[in-house]
């Protein structure tokens, strides 16, 4: 493909002098002179720097070799340009106009013009390798910034998960000796869910759909060693869209709220809501706060703090996440733009 490029490019700046000249006669010997060989020169230099020269000089930071490499191969150019009319081509030396008050250009306005028509080829490989060498580097760096990112989003989503069955054992071991059969069937709706973290969560996204099952099935788990004084109330969309979603985003504000959400001697209510609007969801819990006792070891406090560094890599600027407590009331707003 970039042979071709380069080939039609060269078509192109070849074919100038008959697109230039069209119905009029050629002198095809000053074609040649002025202008095929020179082209053929400025080629020469143009591919010597895009292959060699500027990786091998400038890239390797020898800027002094770099120039004194191309300066000696425009005046070799240039000498070779000028034995080849004088040896070839000396008609048209000869069939110039002689007037004798006519002067040739100065010497050094001469060698001053042919440098500056050879360095542009030069300049022209500089700025393409350069753009192509920027493009390269920007996508490596892209390359290891999502690497960067996933290796942090593996970190955090390892880190959720033992935190996650952390919390669920030590609700187990409280209903134990309370409910030997409730504690039997916490382990076996406690595997569903650990299924559920192993095996479907290790894409980038997941139908909201089954994030939804995922979330009712654990907050039947948690309701299993309520009393009677709190009451959960949960609402989600009967008919879930066709939404995906980073997995386990919600889990740790409804872990939170069963935490500190509920109390052994006073009444309490957790409300979870979900709701979906067009390509955007909006999940709200508020819950009475019941602050744990500095002694209370249950959970380990990475939750909350997991879940914003989350949202920060996989939503910046597409989330808004907001907690307040309001009159004993602990409330969370979350909303994430799919």
């Amino acid at each position: 493909m970039i042979f071709v490029q380069h080939l039609l490019i060269w078509l192109v700046l070849f074919s100038i002098p008959f697109v230039l000249s069209y119905g009029q006669d050629l002198d095809n010997n000053r074609l040649i002179a002025h202008f095929l060989i020179p082209m053929f020169f400025y080629a020469m230099i143009f591919y010597l720097n895009f292959f060699v020269i500027i990786d091998k000089f400038l890239f390797s930071k020898k800027t002094l070799a770099f120039i004194i490499i191309n300066l000696g191969l425009i005046g070799l150019f240039i000498l070779l340009k000028e034995f080849i009319e004088a040896n070839y081509f000396a008609d048209l030396i000869k069939n110039r106009p002689q007037d004798e008050n006519r002067e040739g250009p100065p010497f050094k306005l001469f060698l001053y013009v042919q440098m500056l028509s050879y360095a542009a080829p030069v300049l022209f490989s500089i700025a393409i390798k350069s753009t192509k060498r920027w493009v390269k580097t920007e996508a490596e760096k892209k390359e290891a910034d999502n690497f960067k990112l996933q290796t942090e989003l593996q970190h955090l989503r390892y880190q959720l998960q033992p935190h996650f069955f952390f919390n669920s054992l030590n609700n187990i071991y409280s209903l134990v000796d309370i409910s030997p059969d409730k504690a039997k069937s916490t382990i076996h709706s406690l595997g569903k869910l650990m299924r559920y973290l192993l095996y479907e969560t290790s894409t980038e996204l997941v139908p909201l759909s089954k994030e939804i099952e995922f979330m009712r099935k654990y907050i039947e788990l948690m309701k299993l060693r309520l009393t009677d004084k709190t009451t959960v109330e949960s609402s989600f969309p009967i008919s879930e869209p066709n939404l995906k979603i980073s997995p386990l985003l919600f889990i740790s504000l409804i872990e939170n709220a069963f935490k500190h959400g509920v109390s052994a001697s006073k009444e309490s209510v957790i409300s979870i809501d979900m709701i979906t609007k067009e390509n955007s969801v909006i999940f709200q819990i508020e819950n009475y706060n019941f602050p744990k006792q500095i002694s209370d070891k249950s959970g380990s406090g990475i939750g909350l703090p997991n879940l914003e560094k989350r949202l920060e890599l996989l939503y910046p600027s597409k989330h808004q996440f907001q907690q307040k407590i309001k009159d004993g009331i602990y409330s969370v707003y979350l909303k994430i733009e799919t």
